[in-house]
This record gives structure tokens, C-alpha cells and sequence, in this order.
């Protein structure tokens, strides 16, 4: 696949289908892209909790916000919650700033995720202080994102506007999530 059409095809999805099972040979993969991402100075500050097993991820899931446009909608339901989780975290005794670096090692992820056919969620609205606790992570690592990823079972549509349209995504009557983005020459300042 393109990397263009892997980038198309990658979106926020928040809903899967939890039948399927993520295994830990896929996660671990999925990190490798992430080990060979660029980082700020090559410290390499960011490690990573997986979890795939059920009663971790029933401990994850209420420290999440899912989608702060849709007011209404408190998560995915039982059986659309994802069938893992990957947790990045910065390790404050390498680094006490991680900049980008998280997002960079995010987007990496995302796209392996992708071309494994699977689909994910960057999640920054987190209760992290909380979930740490109830992970039991030592107090070296910050929480900094976490992905929840899974088998898309929604339809993610990316709807391109006009200048100056609402860029706020929405679901539809059917159901189908809809996510404007702006135009190429909108966000082109000057052509070459």
C-alpha cells in the first residue's frame, strides 16, 4: 500500500470489533516502528506498556476520554472496546521534556496498525495521575498518550471543505463518522 493511502486509511476509529484479538507478537512489531522513529536528539526517552489481556484493559478503559466533539457519547459499548492498548510513556530519568516525540512514535504505530489491517485512536484526554496508579507504574514515567487499537467496526469518512467551514467531526443519521478536513490550497500559504 502507498504511503499516501496508508496515511487516507488511517483514522481515529472508537469503535472495534472486541471479538478480535490483538496478540503480542503484533503489539511488539507495532513498537519497532516506533524504536526506529525519529526522536529529539536521539535520546530515545519513550517506552511503552502493552496490554491486550481482558482485565487490563477493563482496567484502562474508564481512565479514557473518547471523543470530546461527540458530548453525548460516553465510549465505545461492550464489544465495540478496543482489543488493546499501547501506553507511551516518558521516562523522566532519560529525558524531563519529550517534546514530539510521543506524537512521532504515534503516527508510526497508527500507520503499522494500518497496514496490519487494524485501526486505532490516539488518545491525550486521559485521567492520567489515576490511571498510573492503578497500573502501578513507577513514578519515573509520565503517561503521555495512549492508543487504543483494535479491528474498525465503524465507517470513517474524511469529508474535504470549504474555507472557513466547521472543522468539528460528527456521526451521521446512519451512523457514519464524519471527519472534515481543510482544502490543499487552503492550507498552502504560497505556491511555489
Amino acid at each position: 500500500m502507498k504511503l499516501i493511502n496508508l496515511i487516507q486509511n488511517s483514522r481515529s476509529y472508537r469503535r472495534f470489533d472486541e471479538r478480535y484479538r490483538i496478540d503480542s507478537e503484533t503489539l511488539r512489531e507495532l513498537i519497532r516502528l516506533a524504536q526506529y522513529s525519529p526522536s529529539a536528539r536521539n535520546r530515545q526517552p519513550l517506552k511503552f506498556w502493552l496490554r491486550n489481556t481482558p482485565e487490563m484493559k477493563d482496567l484502562i478503559f474508564p481512565h479514557l476520554g473518547w471523543a470530546g466533539d461527540l458530548q453525548d457519547w460516553p465510549g465505545p459499548a461492550l464489544g465495540e472496546r478496543p482489543s488493546a492498548y499501547i501506553l507511551i510513556l516518558g521516562d523522566t530519568a532519560i529525558s524531563a521534556g519529550f517534546g514530539i516525540d510521543h506524537g512521532i512514535a504515534a503516527q508510526s504505530i497508527l500507520l503499522g496498525a494500518v497496514e496490519a489491517g487494524l485501526g486505532g485512536c490516539m488518545i491525550g484526554s486521559t485521567r492520567g495521575d489515576a490511571l498510573s496508579h492503578a497500573l502501578g507504574l513507577p513514578e519515573r514515567y509520565q503517561l503521555l498518550l495512549v492508543i487504543a487499537l483494535g479491528k474498525p467496526a465503524e465507517t470513517v469518512v474524511v469529508d474535504i471543505i470549504e474555507e472557513g467551514a466547521e472543522t468539528t467531526y460528527y456521526r451521521d443519521e446512519k451512523d457514519v463518522h464524519h471527519v472534515p478536513k481543510r482544502g490543499l490550497d487552503e492550507l498552502i500559504l504560497q505556491d511555489i
